[in-house]
């Protein structure tokens, strides 16, 4: 693998798999933090005398062309942020693709349609993917991995293409490893993990993994009620996966024997459906009416994970705390949200839905002190996981 800082690119054309999987909502891109996390590559890339040939997913169609899933409306924001021409010929490979990736001239950028719309991307059958990788090898002299989010695809663009042109990891891929290796290897104690979301099974690996290197780890989100109902807790119409509470009852036993305090909630706000303008009530975290479901941690124990986050040296954040698209119930991911722009050592923002959270709650990328923008990469690489595009890569 080359070093970036050092690539002699001037005059070629380099295949850039970046990660611009933003999400959309009728064609209009509801937050653009993928793509402004992979301008920094990208002018650096042009400034070298480069051309580009952009390839990312958006969503999973499963190798078909679906038109609300095409990259033009990301083809235009990228146009608007750089200040120049997106080339978006509209197709991810043939001859109106090959014919524009040859005709670069410096400077110039070609973005690809949505890779995934190529069932041989995402394929199982090797042979499959390798090639097409070859097809995509030769629109371009060297690769560049900068798709962060996609590294732990075992992906045609991610894995197989890199084996075929001489590469480098971009300048997010680095920085996002960089993060990775200070919550893994040596980090400043306390340590501690937040996590949420909706689902126990999501996360396991990675608390798993956890249990054994954090002080601290404290849980909320949905994921929650799978711990509160295996304590024999009342948890109403909340969501729950029954099948994991052996489980989870395993994991809390584990962290009491490895010595990490296991934070949950003392109080829930509760609404009787899943609704943005649910009436919400706040009840004590063993009293959850049978007819109502928790769709936020409460103010107390937002509190609570508030001042063990403040007390800590290192945190790492993934998931929200509630349903934190509905105002009545975002007020715990914004405390959490709060307490990490606070920490005075490394406080890490762990991809997906908790870097939408904190933009969408009014915090900026900067309050923090990183955002990573590959939420099950960054899950799989603190579970200990070999992620197939990093290897690739040399990393």
């Amino acid at each position: 693998m080359s070093d970036f800082a050092t690539l002699d690119v001037a005059g070629k054309r380099i295949f850039l798999r970046c990660d611009l999987n933003v999400p959309l909502k009728e064609g209009v891109i509801k937050d653009d933090g993928r793509i402004k996390a992979s301008l920094p590559t990208i002018q650096a890339l042009l400034e070298k005398g480069a051309s580009l040939v952009i390839a990312a997913h958006l969503g999973r169609p499963k190798g078909e062309a679906k038109p609300e899933l095409s990259l033009a409306p990301v083809a235009k924001r990228l146009g608007e942020l750089l200040g120049k021409e997106i080339i978006f010929p509209g197709e991810v490979t043939g001859e109106k693709v090959s014919t524009a990736a040859a005709a670069l001239n410096p400077g110039q950028i070609l973005l690809l349609e949505n890779i995934r719309f190529n069932a041989a991307e995402t394929s199982k059958e090797e042979s499959e993917r390798a090639s097409f990788a070859k097809e995509l090898a030769s629109l371009a002299d060297f690769y560049v991995g900068d798709g962060f989010g996609a590294v732990h695809r075992k992906h045609a663009s991610v894995f197989d293409l890199p084996k075929l042109l001489p590469h480098a990891a971009g300048k997010l891929v680095s920085a996002e490893v960089e993060v990775l290796k200070k919550l893994t290897q040596n980090p400043e104690r306390p340590y501690g993990v937040v996590l949420g979301g909706a689902k126990v099974s999501d996360k396991l690996g990675v608390i798993e993994n956890l249990l054994g290197k954090v002080d601290v780890l404290a849980i909320g989100g949905g994921m929650v009620f799978t711990f509160l109902k295996a304590q024999g807790k009342e948890i109403g119409t909340s969501l729950v996966e029954t099948e994991m509470l052996d489980v989870v009852k395993g994991l809390i036993d584990s962290a009491a024997k490895n010595g990490v305090k296991l934070v949950l909630p003392t109080d829930i706000v509760v609404a009787p459906t899943f609704a943005a303008d649910a009436t919400p009530t706040l009840v004590s975290a063993d009293k959850i009416p049978a007819d109502q479901m928790g769709l936020d941690i409460g103010p107390e124990s937002a509190a609570a994970f508030a001042a063990e986050i403040a007390a800590c040296k290192t945190v790492f954040w993934n998931g929200p705390m509630g349903v934190f698209e509905f105002p009545n119930f975002a007020a715990g991911t914004k405390t959490v949200a709060e307490a990490l722009t606070k920490v005075s050592g490394i406080s890490v923002v762990g991809g997906g839905d908790s870097a939408a959270a904190v933009r969408a709650l009014g915090f900026a990328d900067s309050d923090f002190g990183y955002i990573s923008t590959g939420g099950g990469a960054s899950l799989e690489y603190l579970e200990g996981k070999e992620l197939p595009g990093l290897q690739a890569l040399g990393l």
